[in-house]
């Protein structure tokens, strides 16, 4: 009876472990399976967009070829929205999370983060014309901003912080946002520097301009917990391709500029 007892028990023990072993595990499974497959948001230019035709392309786009030229298997992009980027990592849906995705302690509880590839600026932006160069110049003016997004989050801290009285109209998804700025409701505007580029490029007659920083958030490779050997493979891969200039290239194609300095070095 003893010895039955004590087989089901290491039984129980062994079958627990085998989940943890299978995610630990998954930098092989990967090679194995010959695929990586990756969620990119690429509804968000210009880290994510299609081209004229219909081709995927964007910086995340070229980070997850290079990435699986680097591990040796062939690319899947799956197209996922902004909320649904951690739904199908949990989900098994994808392998990695490459859509803009800055590190948040929110996010942190339920996924795991590489090293930061890139980075998001979040900015103060408006008509060149607009006498406005920090953000005590936002005081008595209206500025339009994405409710719960971080240029939200930044921009209330930083008008608090300054005691600036200004008007901030919250709109309640980006695309909103977009439309206020584009049909001047409101000509200044907080948002990343992704979509400030977006509408310079696709309204030139508004001469939008980026008039100040408010932040930058550090963009992440997205990692399902528990998978000590993949993480580590990501980390030295972006270190690098950090070194070597690759993933900054990448960057100043799409932005313009050159990532932080701290983040080359």
């Amino acid at each position: 009876m003893r010895s039955k007892k004590l087989l089901s028990f290491y039984t129980a023990v062994t079958l627990s472990l085998v989940p943890f072993a299978a995610k630990a595990d998954e930098l092989q499974a990967i090679k194995e399976r010959g695929v990586l497959s990756v969620a990119v948001d690429v509804s968000y230019p210009p880290f994510g967009m299609l081209d004229q035709k219909a081709g995927e392309t964007g910086s995340d786009i070229e980070t997850a070829r290079l990435l699986a030229r680097d591990l040796g298997v062939k690319l899947k992009v799956v197209p996922v929205s902004g909320a649904a980027r951690v739904p199908f990592l949990l989900s098994n849906k994808v392998d990695l999370v490459i859509a803009s995705f800055s590190i948040t302690e929110e996010r942190k509880k339920v996924v795991d983060y590489s090293l930061p590839y890139a980075v998001d600026f979040l900015v103060v932006a408006g008509p060149k014309s607009a006498p406005v160069g920090k953000i005590s110049d936002l005081s008595g003016k209206t500025i339009a901003v994405t409710r719960g997004t971080t240029a939200d989050i930044e921009l209330t801290k930083a008008v608090r912080a300054d005691n600036v009285n200004a008007n901030i109209v919250r709109y309640e998804d980006e695309a909103t946002t977009n439309t206020a700025v584009v049909t001047g409701q409101q000509d200044l505007f907080a948002a990343s520097l992704a979509t400030e580029k977006s509408l310079a490029a696709l309204n030139p007659g508004k001469t939008l301009d980026v008039k100040f920083s408010l932040a930058n958030y550090p963009l992440a490779i997205g990692i399902r917990k528990n998978e000590p050997a993949l993480k580590a493979w990501l980390d030295n891969w972006v270190k690098a391709n950090m070194k070597n200039g690759a993933l900054n290239k990448i960057f100043v194609t799409y932005f313009g500029q050159e990532l932080p300095r701290n983040m080359i070095n």
